[in-house]
C-alpha cells in the first residue's frame, strides 16, 4: 500500500457479504473482517490456560483474554 493510498482514503477490498458495506484499504483487512460473517466463527487464535475454552477472531482479542487469567491489570484507572 503507497502512502498516497492510505491518506486517501481509497478502500479498494470491499466486502462480499451480501448487504454488507465494509470496504477495506488492505486485503489482509478483509480476511480478518469476513471472520465476523462466518457462521463457523472461525477463531484461529485459542487460549493455553487449562480449561479455558476461549478462542478469538484476532490475535489482539486473545491478548486482551488473557489479563483475565492473572489478575493483572495494566490499566489503572485515575478515579
Amino acid at each position: 500500500m503507497s502512502t498516497g493510498q492510505k491518506h486517501s482514503g481509497d478502500r479498494p477490498y470491499p466486502c462480499n457479504e451480501p448487504g454488507c458495506e465494509y470496504r477495506a484499504d488492505r486485503a489482509a483487512s478483509i480476511k480478518t473482517h469476513f471472520r465476523t460473517h462466518t457462521h463457523t466463527s472461525e477463531r484461529p487464535y485459542a487460549c493455553d490456560e487449562p480449561g479455558c475454552m476461549f478462542k478469538a477472531t484476532q490475535a489482539n482479542h486473545l491478548a486482551e483474554h488473557k489479563y483475565t487469567h492473572g489478575g493483572e491489570r495494566p490499566y489503572a484507572c485515575d478515579e
